[in-house]
C-alpha cells in the first residue's frame, strides 16, 4: 500500500525546490556527462581533416539588347541565372573541369560532389563554391569551374541575343578552413551535454528508491514524522572491544 502511494506521489508531485534539490544532489553526474560529451566533440573536431572553400561569382547577362530581348527584362535574366545555377553542378561541367586541369581519371564524381552553386536572390549573380582539403586546389578548381561554365554557355547560346556567363569575381586563396569548427562544435556539445546530464540526473532520481531526509519521507508517505532514530558509527576497534567484553562476561 505504501509502495503504491509512494510511486504515485513521486510521479505526480514536483516543485522548484525539489528540482533544485535533485540537481544539487546529482551535480557531479551532470558535470561528468557534460565534460565527457564536450571532450568527445572537441577531440573529434580536432581529429577531422580541415576543409577549405573557394568561391567565385558569375554574372549572367546578354550580348545584345536590340529589339525585344531578355536584356530589357530583368526578371527574365534572373530566371536564366537560376537556370545557370542549376546547370553548374552537373556531370558535363565536372568532366570538362577534370579535362582542363588534367586531373586523374574518375575525378569527375569527386569534383561534382564538392561543388555547389546558387543564385543570389533577385539578382543575375550566381555564387559557385568548391571545397577541398588543399586551399590552393580549392581555388584552382573553383576558377576552372567558372571558365568551363562561361565557355559552355557561350557554346549553347548563339545569335544576336546570346546569353553570357561572365566570371565577375574569381576565387581567392582561402585563409581559414570552413570545417571543422572546434569552437562551435564545443559550444553545441556543452549545451547538449548539460541537457543530457540533467536528464540523466532525473532518471537516476526516478529509479532511486532511497529516502534522504525526513521532509522527503513525509512528502512521499503522506504521514508526519514523529521522530528520527540517529545512526551511530563506531570504529572497528570499538567493535572488537565490545565483542571481547561480551565473551569475557560469558
Amino acid at each position: 500500500m505504501l509502495t503504491e502511494q509512494t510511486t504515485r506521489t513521486r510521479g505526480n508531485t514536483i516543485s522548484i525546490e525539489k528540482v533544485l534539490r535533485i540537481l544539487l544532489r546529482r551535480v557531479l553526474t551532470i558535470i561528468l556527462v557534460t565534460i565527457v560529451v564536450t571532450s568527445t566533440a572537441l577531440g573529434f573536431s580536432l581529429y577531422q581533416k580541415p576543409t577549405y572553400e573557394a568561391s567565385i561569382k558569375i554574372l549572367v547577362g546578354q550580348k545584345s539588347q536590340a529589339g525585344t530581348n531578355l536584356g530589357a527584362d530583368v526578371s527574365g535574366l534572373q530566371e536564366l541565372a537560376l537556370t545557370v545555377a542549376k546547370a553548374v553542378p552537373t556531370k558535363p561541367v565536372a568532366q570538362a573541369v577534370v579535362e582542363q586541369l588534367k586531373l586523374p581519371e574518375g575525378s569527375a564524381e569527386q569534383v561534382l560532389e564538392n561543388m555547389s552553386a546558387q543564385q543570389d536572390p533577385a539578382t543575375m549573380f550566381v555564387d559557385v563554391s568548391y571545397k577541398d582539403s588543399d586551399p590552393k586546389e580549392a581555388q584552382r578548381v573553383a576558377n576552372a569551374i567558372g571558365q568551363v561554365v562561361s565557355q559552355k554557355i557561350s557554346e549553347v547560346s548563339l545569335g544576336a541575343n546570346a546569353i553570357t556567363a561572365t566570371v565577375w569575381e574569381p576565387a581567392t586563396l582561402p585563409q581559414a578552413p570552413v570545417s571543422p569548427d572546434p569552437i562551435r562544435n564545443s559550444i553545441i556539445a556543452l549545451v547538449l551535454g548539460g541537457l543530457l546530464g540533467v536528464l540523466l540526473a532525473f532518471l537516476l532520481e526516478y529509479v532511486d528508491n532511497s529516502w534522504d531526509s525526513p521532509d522527503e519521507v513525509e512528502e512521499i508517505s503522506g504521514v508526519p514524522t514523529l521522530g528520527i532514530v540517529p545512526r551511530f558509527e563506531i570504529s572497528a576497534r570499538k567493535k572488537v572491544e565490545i565483542l571481547a567484553g561480551k565473551r569475557g562476561g560469558e
